[in-house]
């Protein structure tokens, strides 16, 4: 046998891929303590922190209206299964955190989808979730975004569901003109 045959077999690893955004990021740099573009390893049973203060908080954000500790991230498996999760809870007293559209309160938790993103403040983070097998770590791989999340990825940008008529006219366009839309009958078009 080769060492190759003897080696021990691979394990993927869950990684946790955030791109964050927040409009006054080039002035007032509130992301300059995070690592981009480098994945981290975070042990399973840690519990990792975003927020203000650094030695309480893995990751931190240098903005006086971010909490101390403003979110936690916790890996976990599902009972009953070989899925891994993470889920989110908000520790910030003052301000409210979304995750897609549902509201998290003070110590509000949730299972984060495998892509959403999680808004508070002037805050967006994108979060999609590479599945893998190792049940001792995860990573965690940040990136930076010059544009806001939501309007890259539209994921709450619920207008466009909106039904559009057989003429291809939206109600909308009447209504950002001050109009109301009426009725016509077909045959008059």
């Amino acid at each position: 046998m080769t060492s190759f045959e003897e080696a021990e077999t691979e394990e993927t690893v869950t990684c946790l891929h955030l791109t964050f955004y927040h409009p006054c990021q080039d002035e007032k740099m509130m992301f300059r303590c995070l690592n981009f573009c480098k994945r981290e390893q975070v042990r399973a049973d840690e519990v990792a922190k975003f927020g203000r203060d650094s030695n309480i908080c893995r990751y931190n954000l240098m903005d006086t209206r971010v909490s101390r500790i403003q979110f936690s991230l916790q890996f976990y498996r599902k009972l009953h299964t070989s899925e891994y999760c993470f889920e989110i809870k908000n520790l910030s007293k003052k301000t409210k955190l979304t995750v897609n559209q549902t509201e998290l309160g003070y110590l509000n938790k949730t299972d984060l989808p495998w892509k959403c993103i999680i808004c508070f403040g002037d805050y967006q983070i994108l979060a999609e979730i590479q599945e893998g097998e190792s049940v001792d770590y995860f990573e965690t791989h940040l990136h930076l975004s010059e544009a806001p999340v939501l309007q890259e990825r539209c994921l709450p940008c619920m207008p466009s569901l909106q039904p559009i008529p057989e003429n291809g006219i939206s109600p909308s366009i009447f209504l950002s003109q001050g109009k109301s839309p009426t009725e016509i009958d077909e045959n008059e078009l």
